[in-house]
């Protein structure tokens, strides 16, 4: 037998191999644990009554309050409740109304009254017209007599979802719209409809026999009253852009020319005849709406940067 030292190299492969793994699960190991971080990445969950935002009532900072928390089917529900709200209270009006149609539409003909020579002169074609026409009149009249109450629902139900200092805002814009409709109204109904009706029958119409339709000179009459209320909500239209930043009286001004040539173009649009006199009772408000809607803006942008300073 041989006394030599056993050689290393004449190892059995299997164990060299086993060392050689070892050693390099080690040192993966060793690099995993360095590429660890120290700390975890994301903080933990702050408890609950920790003063966190979640605690603050959104009405309270100034944000909104529990529509903002409302779910799909409740702001259905919401919606529902107004619109339901809303029919009941015209079909009130709608009653009251139709006790007192001939009334209303007494009221409502006197301008062409003027002209033709009374009520009476006025006539239907068809044996459903002056059913029609009460129908009309009745619920016309319950919309206008209803709107405050249909103004007020609508704020109920987007008034939740408002930031309290949109909310200070929202009543004045509500009762201004309502004022300014009503006046366009009236003023359609005492200065542009009696120069209207006389500058086309008695002038245009001198030659022949006038026999107006009653229910075609209620559309008609209606058509320019609640053109002429849109009208008058210019102002309350800038107002609420100028809020916002999103027009300045800067902007109007400058481009007063384009819009005093938009307000011509409408106004022979919706004037009742092509003539200088309708067509300057028409643009003549619009361009004084115009004036004043560049004051109103200049307001409200001043309030408006006191309120970013």
């Amino acid at each position: 037998m041989s006394d030599h030292p056993r050689n290393p190299s004449s190892d059995s492969p299997s164990e060299n191999d086993s060392e050689t793994s070892t050693l390099t699960e080690d040192r993966e190991n060793d690099q995993e644990a360095a590429l660890e971080p120290s700390t975890p990445i994301i903080p933990p969950m702050p408890p609950p009554g920790d003063g966190s935002d979640q605690d603050e009532t959104p009405d309270d900072d100034g944000g909104r309050d529990r529509s903002a928390r409302m779910t799909f089917l409740e702001h259905l529900d919401e919606l529902r409740k107004r619109i339901l709200h809303s029919v009941v209270g015209i079909v009130v009006a709608f009653c009251i109304c139709w006790t007192l149609r001939e009334e209303i539409f007494r009221f409502l003909a006197v301008p062409i009254a003027d002209v033709v020579g009374g009520v009476d002169k006025l006539i239907f074609i068809k044996p459903t017209e002056p059913f029609s026409i009460w129908l009309k009149v009745s619920f016309v009249a319950s919309i206008f007599l209803t709107s405050p109450f249909l103004l007020l629902q609508v704020w109920l139900f987007i008034a939740p979802g408002l930031y309290r200092k949109e909310k200070n805002y929202a009543i004045p814009f509500l009762v201004s719209s309502t004022a300014l409709f009503i006046f366009g109204g009236a003023f359609a109904y005492y200065v542009i409809l009696p120069i209207a009706l006389d500058f086309l029958i008695n002038e245009f119409g001198a030659l022949f026999t006038p026999m107006v339709s009653a229910i075609e000179y209620f559309n008609f009459e209606v058509l320019i009253l609640v053109g002429m209320g849109a009208i008058f909500q210019l102002p309350v239209l800038v107002a609420f852009l100028s809020l916002f930043g999103l027009v300045t009286p800067g902007f109007l001004w400058r481009n007063f020319r384009y819009a005093f040539l938009l307000i011509i173009i409408v106004a022979a649009v919706v004037s009742p005849t092509a003539d200088a006199l309708n067509l300057f009772l028409w643009s003549g408000p619009m361009v004084a709406l115009y004036l004043i809607s560049i004051v109103v803006s200049w307001v409200f942008k001043r309030r408006r940067d006191r309120a970013m300073d």
